[in-house]
């Protein structure tokens, strides 16, 4: 959302957006699933996790936000309903709220960090239907072995390389993917004996 900003302007942005910054501690919520939202939100450091909870405790996690990531958006335009998510602090955090329609709507002075500001978040939410387009490829596979080789494919792409490190541990894998992690540690070990990967924590090779 900042890209092309130069940097004596975000102040001079913040301001015309009417930026309010909040700090939350790991385990904190940001938003709650019930709630309703006017404001397009920022993470300026930390990491969130967009998350929900079944009524019987079963947790899916539905996306990981980085530091520069939008959020919130799906739910600022009119008759969106209430967040169907909950947001939480996987560390110490700090998140900018902006108001939506103070976004949107080019100020009187129409500064030109205003237009960018709009352009940068179509070509966000463009690249965050993309993020989700590609993980229900990986939860649409058949069995847990298949959501692990799409997902842990995905990521040697992006990241350009057989040796990736993900950015979880291996509950909110199982969560990120859908499935009972006994099940999956199982399939990891599996996939081990059988020369297909080898892996420390959070740390990949693909063979």
């Amino acid at each position: 959302m900042f890209a092309g900003v130069e940097d004596a302007e975000i102040t001079l942005m913040l301001s015309c957006l009417e930026a309010r910054s909040h700090s939350y501690r790991k385990g904190q919520y940001v938003l709650r699933q019930g709630e309703n939202l006017s404001d397009i939100l920022i993470l300026v450091n930390g990491c969130l996790h967009i998350q929900k909870d079944d009524y019987w405790g079963n947790r899916s996690i539905l996306a990981q936000i980085d530091v520069g990531e939008i959020f919130g958006e799906a739910y600022v335009a009119p008759k969106s309903g209430v967040l169907l998510n909950d947001v939480v602090a996987t560390e110490d955090s700090t998140v900018f709220f902006f108001d939506a329609k103070r976004v949107i709507t080019t100020c009187s002075s129409a500064c030109r960090f205003h237009t960018l500001v709009v352009q940068n978040l179509f070509f966000a939410i463009s690249e965050k239907n993309k993020s989700l387009v590609q993980k229900l490829d990986h939860i649409s596979r058949r069995t847990t072995r298949e959501k692990l080789i799409s997902y842990l494919s995905a990521e040697a792409r992006r990241q350009n390389s057989a040796s990736i490190t993900i950015p979880y541990n291996r509950q909110q894998l199982a969560d990120f993917l859908s499935v009972d992690r006994s099940a999956m540690s199982n399939e990891l070990c599996k996939m081990r004996d059988e020369g297909l990967i080898v892996f420390k924590k959070n740390q990949f090779q693909l063979l």
